[in-house]
């Protein structure tokens, strides 16, 4: 479990290309992000709100500013510094998935422990509970060339959580998914996130994958420029498992108050993730194992 702090950036500015003649993508950026906390990124073509991503998340250097975490500002730590970081605290979701297409969806989701040194065996073993846990029960063997869209962004899911990081990051998470499955993987996101208690960071254009978050935040021309919060994540209709046949069938649970919301994906657990009047009922026991819910 790694740190649950704040992520910072103060006063960020990266510019690419010679000084004076180089092209700004961020113009002075301040951001903080709490612990548990849902943020999407929005903003059009250009407006930085990638660049504002890579660099929290310590895949760039900003040019000038500070990226805090954990007490270690990001910008001025060497690239190698960086990668190992980013192996052992954050995780990461992008529009493909970009899984190995050699690998089983087990050994997928588990190379971010295999990477930090994790044993083989108890790295898939972590992997094939988290998979489990997201409605892939009995696909663990699967390559991604015969999973859907919907179940590969899955696989990509339990990879970013299986090394239990403070801060997940989604470039465009839904981009190449349609509404439907688009909808279900967000549902699983974002309950996932925050049943850990990791905050999650996500870009996209689209207004109705940010409502998922708890804040917006705009950007145009290098610079935030409004923010937004969101008084309640989107009702959601139930939907089947992502899974075939195979997969365990959801259970039942408590029915949520009109207007509340409701997973969108199979959570194969006790209870339904959300309990009445939208309350989360996902908890511990419903984790895999060594996984600890941390309040928000």
């Amino acid at each position: 479990m790694t740190s649950r702090t704040p992520l910072t950036a103060h006063t960020l500015v990266k510019t690419y290309g010679a000084a004076g003649t180089g092209t700004t993508a961020l113009a002075g950026v301040d951001l903080s992000i709490a612990p548990g906390e849902s943020v999407a990124i929005m903003g059009p073509s250009g407006s930085g709100k990638t660049t504002l991503l890579h660099c929290l998340a310590g895949v760039l250097p900003a040019t000038s500013g500070q990226v805090i975490w954990a007490g270690q500002d990001l910008s001025s730590m060497s690239e190698g510094a960086r990668t190992g970081l980013r192996r052992t605290d954050f995780g990461f979701v992008f529009q493909s998935g970009q899984l190995l297409p050699e690998l089983p969806a087990d050994e997928n989701a588990a190379l971010p422990l295999m990477l930090a040194g994790t044993p083989r065996a108890q790295a898939t073993d972590t992997a094939r509970r988290w998979l489990a846990y997201l409605g892939l029960g009995g696909m663990e063997s699967r390559r991604p060339g015969e999973l859907s869209g919907g179940q590969a962004q899955r696989v990509a899911i339990a990879r970013a959580l299986v090394g239990s990081p403070g801060v997940v990051f989604a470039d465009e998470p839904t981009g190449a998914l349609d509404q439907q499955t688009g909808h279900e993987v967000l549902g699983v996101l974002t309950e996932a996130t925050r049943a850990t208690g990791a905050a999650l960071v996500i870009v996209t254009h689209d207004p109705g994958v940010a409502r998922w978050c708890s804040r917006t935040v705009h950007m145009r021309d290098g610079r935030i420029v409004s923010e937004d919060r969101t008084p309640a994540a989107p009702a959601a209709q139930p939907v089947a498992p992502a899974a075939q046949p195979v997969a365990p069938a959801p259970q039942a649970g408590p029915t949520a108050q009109p207007g509340a919301p409701v997973a969108p994906g199979p959570w194969p657990a006790p209870t339904a993730p959300y309990g009445p009047n939208g309350t989360s009922a996902v908890g511990g026991s419903n984790l895999p194992d060594g996984v600890t819910v941390v309040p928000r």
